[in-house]
């Protein structure tokens, strides 16, 4: 297993700025956020230019990669591949495969990406929706040696009463997802806050999970006496992504028990990359906080690696 984590933290700089850092800080392994440029979410970069990768950008990363002994895990592109406007979602998928085109370059085995969801429809629809989307990215993944993963986030901001946005939050729809071809970025903070054990997930799925990510999250059950399990009602237009009784963290700072998941996963023979993904609001919003937060995760981390 080696310790790596996500760049899109870090969108201020570029990918030699990270990989150097990442180096002279005991990470192994870089996850390479691809999103086309600065979105809706502060936490979306673009640390390759995947839309115009060639064989030159190619050599350059690889030999970045080299330079710094790095691993380059997975490219990162988490968007709606079910989006509801037609527009939208071709454009998505059309960076997707992008993303796609750049790892077979790179020798990079995995690629990102949620499956979202048409939030002005009905679940069952969504899922006979995806069931017609993805098997082509999936043929197209295989035909590149490259394979789709899935982050079991729910996206709840996405959808406009704070509900599932992202039909992969758990192991009933993991189970249906696998049938189209799709893998797990696995992460255990969506997870908690949902109820669900993730220690009691590894086992048996770990032929799935291909690639996990570190995120911590610190609930807060006196604010769930308010709002309950979904969050507020009355008004989400301030800030749709705060459900009010919970908040992710980097990890050693939530609920998380990383001791117990790092010996499962060790237990089970996985032998990827655990990728902390930093969406921490306390260590953020400038590149030094970042950095700070990262630390702290890597101090929480590295002494339960091999």
């Amino acid at each position: 297993m080696k310790l790596g984590f996500l760049t899109a933290c870090l969108p201020q700089w570029d990918l030699p700025t990270i990989a150097s850092w990442a180096a002279g800080h005991d990470y192994q392994a870089l996850e390479v956020a691809v999103w086309p440029g600065s979105g809706g979410r502060d936490f979306e970069a673009a640390h390759l230019p995947v839309a115009t990768f060639g064989k030159r950008e190619a050599d350059a990363t690889r030999g970045l990669f080299e330079q710094h002994a790095l691993e380059l895990s997975a490219l990162a592109y988490y968007e709606n591949n079910l989006h509801p406007d037609p527009g939208r979602r071709e454009e998505i998928r059309t960076h997707l495969k992008h993303a796609i085109d750049t790892a077979h370059l790179l020798g990079v085995p995995y690629v990102g990406t949620f499956v979202g969801r048409d939030w002005t429809r009905p679940v069952a629809e969504n899922l006979a929706e995806a069931e017609r989307v993805f098997p082509e990215l999936v043929e197209y993944a295989g035909e590149r040696d490259v394979r789709i993963i899935i982050e079991n986030c729910v996206m709840e901001g996405w959808h406009p009463d704070g509900y599932p946005g992202n039909l992969a939050y758990s192991p009933e729809l993991w189970e249906w997802m696998f049938d189209l071809g799709l893998y797990l970025n696995w992460d255990p903070s969506h997870l908690t806050w949902i109820g669900i054990d993730p220690v009691e997930t590894v086992a048996p799925y770990i032929d799935r999970i291909v690639h996990a990510q570190a995120k911590d999250v610190q609930l807060r059950p006196a604010d769930r006496q308010r709002y309950g399990h979904f969050g507020p009602a009355v008004d989400r237009s301030a800030n749709p992504w705060d459900m009010g009784w919970w908040r992710y963290r980097v990890p050693g700072l939530g609920q998380v028990d990383w001791s117990g998941i790092i010996d499962r996963l060790y237990e089970h023979g996985y032998t990827g990359t655990l990728s902390v993904e930093h969406e921490d609001p306390v260590w953020g919003g400038s590149p030094g906080k970042v950095t700070q937060g990262l630390e702290i995760a890597h101090r929480t981390l590295r002494p339960l690696i091999l």
